[in-house]
């Protein structure tokens, strides 16, 4: 398995997945406006997306995960939000989504961010002991909140 940084030429591999991740999240397909969310995304460097694919085949995308930058005022340092890790089924069971991680976490430290944020949901047990296996632990100290703004 190989994990590559998500360039352009990649948008024909990678939509397909991402509307199947936002299916899995109980989303509306919309083939047309994810494509270009993620052209978008990668146009501005306004997020690095890594994705596994198998060593021997080009055309066949195993995961992917898209991280967005932040920054802590309070360490006056880069924050990585692993925002999105999706899997194909037919790779789960591979450690893809162990790969695609420590991948980001690796960038994460030649880019000197003093942290990784991800979120998911609270009964995602899958999620949490993979997220715990490369080293993420559980905030207990801040609770976080969200605000809804437009919900179109």
């Amino acid at each position: 398995m190989r994990i590559i940084k998500a360039t352009l030429e990649h948008l024909d591999l990678l939509t397909p997945m991402f509307v199947k991740y936002r299916e899995f999240y109980g989303q509306l397909p919309y083939p047309d406006s994810s494509r270009s969310f993620l052209e978008k995304r990668l146009k501005r460097d306004e997020s690095v997306i890594y994705l596994a694919l198998p060593d021997d085949d080009d055309s066949k995308l195993l995961g992917f995960c898209q991280l967005y930058p932040s920054y802590s005022s309070l360490s006056l340092k880069r924050v990585w939000i692993l925002n999105d890790i999706y899997v194909a089924e037919d790779s789960r069971r591979m450690l893809v989504a162990d790969h695609l991680m420590r991948e980001a976490k690796k960038m994460a430290k030649e880019t000197n961010a003093v942290r990784m944020r991800v979120s998911t949901s609270a009964d995602n047990e899958v999620a949490h002991k993979t997220y715990e296996s490369i080293g993420f632990r559980e905030d207990n100290e801040f609770k976080s909140y969200i605000l809804p703004i437009n919900q179109d």
